[in-house]
């Protein structure tokens, strides 16, 4: 009887380019007319952007937008002031091989940055962002899933893996007008503007993924209170909704929609009273659609043969699902200072994670989350002078999932929420923020399958005597399937002769190996 073998085809995952690139930030910059002279430098921050990529045979581009915001006084002028220029770069990463549909992710952020003024007009200031790019790619991989004939004994195990995916990246814009409340003071101008997307609704409708949220913005205007210049916050949610059309997606397909925030712009426009009490928002958003479609195959790990000496050649493939993702909200506490620390005013309180590190918990049942929060305010010193501190400290937290994520991929994005503060009677500030974990759990394994199978039908297996059945000692967990390709036979013939159930021996012990041909 000839060998038949049946043969599938099967998409290996493969990272293909996973490093980090720098990109200096330098900009010299003298100031407009309109501004007055600086007088005093309170901040600098920078805001790196991917605003669109493109990959061409192996090459991939993108397009890196760093905006830069300056705060200052002027001298006489206790009006707090805000620079805002923004820098465009074109990169290029060589990725070493062509790829179809890769997955790309770029993760930007900002390094360091030093600043100064060099006279009253000018403003000198020096820093690093860098992008962390990872590329993913698939390559089909033909394996053996089941051979007949010549005495072949086939190992089979079942494989989940991604069959099919899709992925779209769409812009949408967001434009509305918001109206101050009459309790607060016109706006002088803008000092800093950050939007927030929480994880937004997603649904199937007529073959179409609807994409409902909210783009929360925190914005903080330069105004006069009390005849001296002073910071207001304000906080207010734009809501979108967007219906997405991809290519062959249905039912069948796990879908994730990650929004992106590319650009939000902050225009303050006087109202019917003739003061600035009118906000023009221009938000910008990228809907990243991932959609995932899962299958199942028996594939071939191993194979002998009873009678025939053969050769096998075996092949190892990743294999990769849909990430799961979990979503946790933690309250995190400050102490910012006490006695002579204190600031005499406090305008608002806000505070910022970085340095995310993400790793499995010694106990492969949770997910460890840890790096830095940045805790800033806008206030007065004692002086009456304005400052923007900052001031850093470590944090960690443990997010129990409950199930076993040993061998999977983890990620964490962490967003900080509104910060409330207080002073206490005897004169220390705490405050309180609440931290948005959002883990994402990549399932991936790597299985090792037959890719080659052959059986050399010119010779038999020589055997060690004439016997029909052999004794045998296992030992506790010895796979079943081992014992009989020791001994040329079936692990099925192993099973039933010794009344055994599972794949591997609960107990060790004498086990008859019969003998077949």
């Amino acid at each position: 009887m000839d060998l038949k073998i049946n043969r599938e085809t099967v998409p290996a995952a493969q990272v293909i380019f996973d490093s980090v690139q720098e990109q200096n930030v330098e900009l010299d910059y003298i100031l407009p007319d309109y501004y007055p002279d600086i007088f005093r430098l309170i901040r600098c921050q920078t805001v790196p952007v991917i605003t669109g990529y493109s990959i061409s045979g192996d090459k991939l581009s993108y397009e890196l937008r760093c905006d830069i915001h300056i705060l200052y006084c002027g001298e006489g002028d206790s009006v707090l002031r805000c620079v805002t220029q923004r820098q465009n770069f074109s990169r290029t990463v060589d990725m070493g091989t062509v790829c179809d549909s890769p997955e790309v992710t770029l993760k930007p952020k900002a390094d360091h940055v030093n600043f100064r003024a060099v006279n009253k007009r000018r403003l000198d200031v020096r820093g690093a962002v860098s992008v962390k790019i990872k590329i993913s790619c698939e390559k089909e991989q033909e394996v053996i899933s089941d051979a007949f004939g010549m005495n072949i004994q086939v190992k089979k195990v079942p494989v989940r893996y991604a069959s099919k995916k899709l992925s779209l990246d769409k812009n949408i814009r967001i434009s509305e007008e918001t109206e101050i409340s009459p309790a607060q003071p016109p706006v002088l101008g803008i000092i800093s503007c950050t939007c927030r997307t929480p994880d937004c609704e997603k649904k199937m409708i007529s073959g179409k993924l609807l994409a409902k949220g909210d783009a929360v913005i925190d914005l903080l205007y330069a105004c006069e209170k009390d005849g001296r210049g002073a910071v207001e916050p304000m906080k207010f949610s734009l809501p979108y909704s967007q219906i997405i059309d991809i290519d062959d997606i249905d039912d069948t397909f796990e879908c994730t929609v990650t929004p992106v925030v590319i650009s939000c712009d902050v225009t303050p426009s006087a109202g019917k009273s003739g003061e600035n009490n009118v906000l023009k928002c221009e938000i910008e958003l990228r809907l990243m659609c991932r959609a995932v479609k899962t299958s199942t195959a028996m594939l071939a790990a191993d194979a002998y043969s009873t009678v025939y000496p053969c050769e096998t050649s075996v092949s190892s493939i990743k294999t990769e699902q849909q990430p799961v993702i979990y979503s946790e909200n933690r309250i995190l506490t400050a102490k910012l200072g006490d006695g002579d620390d204190l600031p005499e005013t406090i305008y608002a309180m806000w505070c910022t994670p970085k340095n995310i590190n993400t790793r499995l918990g010694s106990d492969g049942r949770s997910a460890v989350i840890s790096g830095m929060i940045t805790w800033s305010m806008a206030a007065l010193d004692p002086s009456g002078m304005m400052i923007m501190p900052d001031r850093d400290e470590a944090f960690e937290e443990t997010l129990e999932l409950g199930e076993d994520i040993g061998g999977c991929g983890i990620s964490a994005e962490v967003s900080a929420g509104e910060v409330s503060y207080n002073i206490s009677s005897d004169g220390v500030l705490t405050a309180k923020a609440g931290l948005d974990i959002r883990l994402s759990i990549s399932s991936s394994s790597t299985i090792t399958a037959l890719t080659e199978l052959s059986v050399d039908d010119s010779v038999k297996k020589e055997r060690d005597g004439d016997y029909s059945i052999k004794l045998y000692f296992g030992v506790e967990n010895e796979e079943i399937w081992d014992i009989a390709k020791r001994y040329s036979t079936s692990a099925a013939a192993v099973m039933e002769e010794n009344e055994l159930d599972g794949d591997r021996l609960k107990n060790g012990g004498m086990l008859l190996i019969p003998i077949i041909n």
